[in-house]
């Protein structure tokens, strides 16, 4: 390799600070002599300004990076969230029929349908699916739940508490996709 493509690789390995640097002492070996104490104030004013500026924009950058990632993976968890809103009623009734077969009596289909469903929840749960655990007694929170109606309650410690769960909610990932219905007492 020759002398000059050897420069011309080691010059394309220096750091933009050094770029900075370099150009400011060319610029002050150009300056004459009498305004030399004035001019390196301001060139090494210019140059912090520059290196502010080039780290101001390099910070933004890296956010930008880490913004765009973290919005990519959100997409991803969240990419069938039609898909699982619209199988959700699918979900509902699969559990009505394991109620009123269970009613029947009839062990052989109960299992059947039983081993059915469970498939088919546990291959939506690998996808990120998961059901809200709500139960009677748990205390109203209308942030996670969404009440249909209030009754009033069967005993005191039951106020504001839920007494029906009349629909199971679900979350994605960290979303609700589907708030769980309940009833309250007042």
């Amino acid at each position: 390799m020759s002398k000059h493509k050897e420069q011309k690789n080691s010059k394309s390995k220096v750091e933009p600070e050094e770029i900075i640097e370099q150009d400011v002492d060319v610029q002050v070996d150009k300056s004459d002599e009498s305004n030399s104490g004035k001019a390196d104030i301001s060139f090494e004013e210019q140059l912090a300004a520059e290196k502010d500026k080039f780290l101001r924009l390099f910070a933004e950058f890296e956010n930008y990076k880490r913004r765009t990632i973290k919005e990519r993976l959100d997409l991803f968890k969240t990419a069938n969230k039609e898909l699982m809103t619209a199988l959700l009623p699918v979900i509902d009734d699969f559990d009505r029929a394991l109620n009123e077969i269970k009613k029947a009596e009839d062990d052989e289909l109960f299992k059947g349908v039983e081993l059915i469903s469970s498939k088919f929840k546990n291959t939506l749960e690998q996808k990120g699916l998961t059901l809200m655990t709500v139960k009677s007694g748990d205390v109203f929170d209308a942030d996670l739940h969404q009440a249909i109606t209030q009754i009033p309650s069967p005993t005191p410690e039951m106020k504001g508490k839920i007494i029906d769960v009349t629909e199971q909610g679900y979350t994605l990932g960290e979303n609700i996709i589907r708030f769980p219905k309940v009833v309250v007492g007042n």
